[in-house]
């Protein structure tokens, strides 16, 4: 039994250090979306952006005025669905755009006769990907969460990165911005799960759809190749709205591509413990292929990230071990969390990522909560209750 327990300990451990290698060699090379990029936006680009709005009176307004004091050589068009809210959504989007004629805002679905079947948000944006492709001709359609804070150079900056990728769509990462302690657990995982299993450039160079990356806060897509593959229909059941339509267009030949964001778009997806669990809830089911999956990703993560820093604390011949992959670790949530362009200051990121044991802990928690809310019909998320039976 010993002898288990130190194979698995040296088995994590390598396994951190790779990890940490990727994270770094992607810190370091996987491309980065700048304010400076702006100024290579293509000459005649027409941005149409898309907000999907459900129960955000509170924070849409912000959004909107970070669209309004866009620094943009584009034309800008930006649509606004009010999606059936229970709160004053409509009512706080006008009062900030007034009659600026680049905004239209929207109440309820806009289609007459669409298919009410699938998911909230993919229903909201496959009604408003058709209307921007319908009505207002543009170059490249923009998808945005009412959350995201923009930099004043960040639609130009999106559009012209894209270009010069060579892609079809690109998903710049947002910095996510974590206050509460739950938040700084949580969710600097998400662009570190991506950030120590892919190499970047090697990923968005290729078609694979299992390789594509993309957070559906900020999505920028070419026109052109988003009526091709049909608009955000393929996602019309899919609770990962964002990860379907990236599969869905590497599926049709496109080229794809995720960048480092967080130096002109950031993101707080959720403010408290309940909305962690139901947010990461309602999706995170749906990546593992089910119970069994999600059993082995747990186990797998707990081995690398978790079981070698016990040995640390533990003490005995496998501390040494231990110690090198639980700084493994921490090097790889650094990594990542800089890269991302974290708006925290170095040292409380250090401080964090310390903590990068207690994080898998937490996501492997949310897993099994995810699973087991599936499992149970029980996931809601703003008031709808989520099919989870596809």
């Amino acid at each position: 039994m010993a002898a288990v327990g130190r194979r698995t300990v040296i088995a994590g451990t390598l396994t951190s250090v790779a990890a940490a290698a990727v994270a770094s060699a992607n810190a370091l090379s996987a491309p980065v979306v700048r304010p400076r990029d702006a100024a290579a936006v293509r000459d005649g680009e027409r941005i149409t952006v898309c907000i999907p709005a459900r129960d955000e009176a509170a924070r849409l307004p912000h959004l909107l005025r970070d669209l309004m004091a866009q620094r943009t050589r584009s034309q800008l068009t930006v649509l606004i669905l009010d999606d059936e809210s229970s709160d004053d959504t409509a009512e706080a989007a006008l009062a900030v755009v007034g009659d600026d004629p680049r905004f239209d805002v929207l109440h309820g679905r806009t289609r007459a006769g669409i298919d009410d079947a699938g998911m909230g948000k993919s229903l909201a944006c496959i009604d408003l990907g058709t209307r921007a492709l319908a009505t207002t001709d543009p170059t490249v359609v923009v998808f945005l969460d009412a959350d995201v804070r923009l930099h004043p150079d960040a639609l130009d900056a999106a559009a012209a990165s894209m270009r010069d990728l060579g892609a079809a769509f690109l998903s710049p990462w947002p910095g996510e911005v974590a206050v509460t302690a739950v938040e700084r657990l949580v969710q600097p995982l998400l662009s570190w799960s991506w950030s120590v299993t892919l190499l970047v450039r090697a990923a968005n160079s290729g078609r694979r759809p299992s390789m594509g990356v993309a957070n559906g806060q900020f999505l920028v897509v070419d026109a052109a190749a988003y009526r091709d593959v049909g608009g955000h229909e393929c996602t019309r059941f899919a609770v990962a709205d964002d990860l379907a339509l990236v599969r869905h267009v590497r599926r049709h030949g496109f080229s794809t591509a995720v960048a480092y964001g967080g130096r002109v778009a950031s993101c707080r997806m959720y403010t408290d413990a309940a909305q962690v669990r139901a947010g990461h809830a309602k999706w995170l089911w749906s990546q593992f292929g089910g119970a069994a999956g999600t059993l082995a990703v747990s186990a797998v993560a707990t081995a690398i990230w978790v079981i070698p820093p016990a040995a640390l604390v533990v003490g005995g011949p496998m501390r040494r071990w231990g110690a090198v992959g639980y700084a493994a670790g921490v090097v790889s949530r650094l990594a990542a969390r800089r890269a991302e362009g974290s708006g925290d200051t170095f040292a409380r990121d250090v401080v964090t990522s310390a903590l990068h044991p207690l994080s898998i802990a937490a996501g492997t928690a949310l897993l099994a909560s995810s699973d087991r809310g599936r499992r149970q019909g029980t996931l809601v998320w703003k008031s709808r209750v989520l099919d989870t039976r596809r």
